[in-house]
């Protein structure tokens, strides 16, 4: 039986609020965030982001959870800290800014917390060795997530492994915290120094968006060959080495993880013989300007960007394959954008459109990473390379 404990995560975006949720369920949770809107949000019941389980989960309001502001007494006599905030890829310096984890863990530092922290923000390979040197009264554990967006709690509640970085002791008990609150039974569980646990991250995220670029180049081939695709994945992915998930073309990989870890792997790879990473890293926006000559090739006067969510049932825009698609269309071309998540009447100059009839009406060519069923009936209009209507 699990002792219950007093927990905060500092953060609520995907990886921040699924994770209390989870541990909400059997321990009394405090979610920190300055934003004010997200945390009013989540103390109504509402979730701020889109995913059905955590929709569920706050609505119901099960969970010993609560949400705050206010950081005075967040950090106090707590026996987990957990840190979820955001590290956005930095392309100057080429490098995650991990400012904000690093401003926490000076706030926690300055209160004199003797608990665990645990670090559940991607970053760079190194970084919770550097800042255990930094702050040595601290017990830093890093425990990366393997999340997908619209899915976040779901794979909190069903984790394909549990990995946490950290001295064996504590890594082992906060391992056991994850597997108490899990559904999924024989979860397996990984204890390892953190260096090695960050490294798992990137090179897990990486390896995945190596296979999206694999199959968009097989799509490429195949469509300036006049092939079939759909015939070509079926037969490559039989082979049960391979196997027949994660092969849908798109327009390139995006969204809040794969951009951003595979860059930065590669700059941990600065003075480490490779040439698959970088290449991963290129693919990707050499497809991007593909798929830009291919729309251009109809010689559209308006190109009609068919929502700038990441994927189907994600309100992600961040770093999405088709905005990066718009960069390469050259900009005598006019762009309007069918985006009903959006309030605002522009996005980067271009104009949104909400009315969908007269989206259509207005476009020459509909650029649509994923083809859904109310723009399906103007086939003849939409340029996508969605095969399988899924991923």
């Amino acid at each position: 039986m699990i002792e219950r404990m007093n927990i905060t995560v500092v953060g609520s975006g995907y990886v921040g609020l699924s994770h209390a949720i989870l541990l909400a369920q059997q321990h009394t949770v405090t979610i920190f965030d300055i934003d004010e809107a997200r945390v009013a949000k989540i103390n109504a019941g509402d979730s701020p982001i889109v995913d059905a389980d955590i929709e569920s989960a706050l609505q119901t309001k099960k969970q010993a959870l609560v949400a705050t502001t206010v950081k005075e007494g967040v950090y106090a006599d707590k026996d987990y800290i957990v840190i979820a905030t955001p590290t956005n890829y930095d392309p100057q310096s080429q490098y995650f800014d991990t400012s904000s984890v690093e401003g926490v863990l000076q706030d926690i530092n300055g209160v004199g917390h003797t608990g665990a922290v645990v670090v559940k923000s991607t970053i760079p390979v190194g970084f919770t060795r550097r800042m255990q040197q930094q702050f040595p009264r601290l017990n830093l554990l890093f425990s990366p997530e393997f999340l997908r967006e619209g899915k976040a709690l779901h794979d909190n509640l069903y984790p394909s492994r549990i990995i946490v970085g950290g001295s064996e002791k504590s890594a082992k008990d906060y391992a056991d915290l994850l597997v108490a609150a899990a559904q999924k039974k024989d979860v397996p569980v990984l204890i390892m120094q953190p260096t090695e646990a960050e490294a798992v991250k990137l090179f897990a995220n990486t390896y995945l968006a190596m296979r999206v670029a694999y199959f968009n180049e097989l799509d490429t081939y195949a469509e300036t060959h006049g092939l079939e695709t759909r015939h070509i994945i079926d037969g490559v992915s039989l082979d049960p080495r391979i196997g027949d998930f994660y092969n849908n073309p798109s327009f390139g990989y995006g969204g809040y993880c794969l951009p951003k870890d595979t860059k930065q792997l590669l700059a941990n790879f600065a003075d480490v013989p490779n040439d698959l990473i970088g290449a991963i890293v290129a693919s990707n926006t050499t497809r991007m300007q593909h798929v830009a000559d291919m729309v251009m090739a109809r010689h559209p006067k308006t190109v009609g960007i068919y929502r700038l969510t990441m994927k189907t049932d994600s309100d992600n825009f961040r770093e999405s394959s088709i905005q990066g698609v718009i960069q390469f269309l050259p900009r005598d071309v006019t762009i309007v954008i069918y985006e009903p998540a959006l309030d605002s009447e522009t996005f980067e100059g271009m104009p949104i459109i909400r009315d969908l009839q007269a989206f259509i009406a207005q476009t020459d060519v509909i650029l649509a990473n994923r083809v859904t069923e109310e723009i399906r009936e103007v086939g003849e209009k939409i340029y996508s390379r969605d095969i399988f209507s899924r991923d």
